[in-house]
């Protein structure tokens, strides 16, 4: 059990290595996730095909050299990706990306209106899919393509609304009888609270 917590504990400290945006007083991550490892596998591809092309066509210094100038494109991608991410936390979607340059945008979990997933079958076997989030803002619909785990990131936004809703009516509650307790004196009854 303990080298479980171990490894959770590390994969979170990983993942929070790249996470720039600060979390807010009270904001507790709920899932942290990504695009999909299969994003990486046609850089590598190309990478080792243009490799053995490069052995091929000519000496072996020279094709060194180009496998390391060429193997430049695989590891920009995989930066990229790694800095590529979406963290759902009590209070908002965070979706940050970039390695080089950095983009990053954040839903309230009050402004989103709508989330969809969908998964082909190469995608159900594989574990990728497509989500769609629409919000209130300006920006109203946001595509999140071929991430990994598309029905956990829609589920856990999900649950994550219906907690922050509750958490919200109970703290308007309490905030109304202390009101009621401050202007007549009198601590209301379970009753009056809803």
């Amino acid at each position: 059990r303990n080298k479980l917590c171990v490894s959770v504990s590390l994969r979170l400290f990983f993942y929070l290595v790249y996470m720039r945006t600060a979390l807010k007083k009270d904001e507790k991550i709920l899932l942290i996730i990504r695009h999909h490892w299969l994003k990486l596998v046609m850089p590598f591809l190309i990478w080792i095909l243009l490799g053995i092309l490069a052995i091929l066509f000519f000496n072996i210094s020279t094709a060194l050299v180009i496998i390391l100038i060429i193997a430049i494109y695989p590891l920009w991608i995989y930066f990229n990706w790694l800095h590529n991410i979406w963290v759902v936390t009590n209070i908002r979607v965070i979706d940050e990306a970039g390695f080089f340059s950095r983009h990053a945008k954040e839903s309230p979990l009050e402004k989103i209106n709508n989330i969809e997933y969908a998964q082909s079958f190469w995608g159900r076997l594989m574990g990728f899919g497509n989500v769609d989030i629409q919000t209130a803002a300006e920006m109203g619909n946001t595509s999140y393509i071929m991430i990994h785990h598309p029905k956990l990131l829609k589920d856990t936004i999900t649950h994550a609304q219906e907690t922050y809703k509750l958490s919200r009516e109970s703290n308007q509650a309490q905030q109304l009888a202390k009101a009621i307790t401050e202007n007549y004196g009198t601590r209301p009854s379970q009753d009056m609270i809803a």
